[in-house]
């Protein structure tokens, strides 16, 4: 790619970079315009990339949103998403070869900093911060880092730690990982900004259970717990083999459970080996896949949504509440946020079948507060909508 370090061009030390030879005439900071980094936003489906569908969705919401260009690594040209005919402006930049993306990504963006000067540039993972972190403090653009989750609760290498540290705000979508970045990555946490997740209550809301879907599923009659989650050999910590190891205690009370899990990965047939050793083959529902789209309807059939994990926040427990469904989550997580530090759910030890199929066993019942739907609902869209995530990304967004 060649040397990206600007240079100042002989003689007119105010007006020109030089960057690869080429030098270009820079221009005053564009007033509020904004660049966002991200490794991919549509090519797959998963919980940071809802999130930052969320973020653009919020900042578009803003009563004058700055200019905005998006520059994304991993994802080509798409003709038809949610924000195609929004003022966000999409840079492409995949290719098959992930070396030549990552070049054309710093060509790309470079040449955008020297040309328009925004304000400042939000870099959307860790892993793309060498560079844009290199690029910002060149130029002396201002630089945020997003974070998520486990990919910074542990010490980052060398090279994206300092330029963590160097960042002038970083965005957190939850308590949980901030406080984890700040103490593994000595960032000062007067310098982190919360920007938590969201959720659509026009799409996420309670209704009657799609009586296809029961019968599809076989779960009519039935009480039904449900996962959503990736079943990845990765991701065990999702926590849908702890689940199916509390599923015979919870059985023994509630002789109607099933069990539904969303989701496809390789760790699936573990899985299905595991409920059959245990004995509940016949209870437990692999449903496979399912769109976003059809996500909603697939809440209304529980009647409680169980996923003790380690989530950086865990934006699937909003979108059951907003369902008005109960909810259990792991204790020593993001989780704590969108179930209000257990206001709104179960929090239990994560890798303990025993709590899960106690906490499960009372969800069924449903005579804890903590089963009321509609309460469940106004309390999480009261803080959690994209009203509130708009003012928070305001806020984030002003330093």
């Amino acid at each position: 790619m060649g040397s990206l370090r600007p240079q100042r061009a002989a003689g007119d030390a105010d007006s020109k970079i030089i960057i690869d030879g080429m030098t270009a005439a820079t221009t005053p900071a564009t007033q509020g315009a904004i660049a966002f980094v991200f490794l991919e936003i549509f090519s797959c489906e998963g919980g940071i990339q809802s999130y930052i569908k969320d973020v653009l969705r919020a900042y578009l919401q803003q009563q004058h949103p700055a200019p905005a260009d998006v520059f994304l690594l991993r994802d080509g040209p798409i003709a038809d998403h949610p924000y195609a005919q929004s003022s966000l402006r999409f840079h492409y930049l995949a290719t098959a070869n992930a070396a030549l993306g990552r070049v054309r990504l710093g060509v790309a963006l470079a040449a955008y900093l020297v040309r328009r000067r925004p304000s400042q540039v939000i870099c959307g993972h860790v892993l793309l911060l060498p560079l844009v972190a290199a690029l910002c403090r060149w130029l002396r653009i201002p630089y945020a880092v997003v974070i998520y989750g486990k990919e910074v609760w542990d010490p980052l290498p060398l090279r994206q730690q300092q330029a963590l540290r160097r960042a002038n705000w970083v965005w957190a979508n939850s308590r949980y990982s901030r406080d984890r970045a700040c103490t593994a990555n000595q960032l000062d946490p007067g310098r982190v900004r919360m920007v938590p997740c969201a959720v659509d209550g026009d799409i996420y809301s309670p209704g009657p259970a799609a009586p296809q879907l029961l019968d599809a599923y076989g779960l009519a009659g039935r009480k039904v717990l449900m996962t959503v989650a990736r079943l990845w050999s990765g991701d065990i910590y999702k926590g849908v083999d702890v689940t199916l190891r509390a599923l015979p205690a919870i059985a023994a009370v509630v002789p109607e459970v099933k069990y539904l899990v969303i989701g496809r990965g390789d760790d699936q047939p573990r899985l299905e080996a595991l409920a059959e050793a245990l004995g509940v083959r016949d209870r437990v529902v692999f449903a496979g896949f399912v769109p976003t789209a059809d996500l909603a309807a697939h809440y209304r059939l529980a009647d409680a949504y169980v996923m003790p994990s380690q989530e950086g926040f865990g934006i699937v427990y909003l979108e059951a509440l907003a369902c008005g469904v109960p909810v259990l989550s792991g204790d020593r997580d993001g989780s704590a946020d969108p179930l209000q530090d257990g206001r709104l759910g179960w929090r239990v030890p994560h890798r303990d079948p025993e709590a899960v199929a106690a906490a499960c066993v009372a969800m069924l019942a449903g005579h804890d507060p903590r089963c009321q739907g509609a309460w469940l609902r106004q309390e999480t869209l009261a803080a959690f909508d994209f009203q509130a995530m708009a003012g928070q990304l305001q806020r984030a967004l002003e330093g």
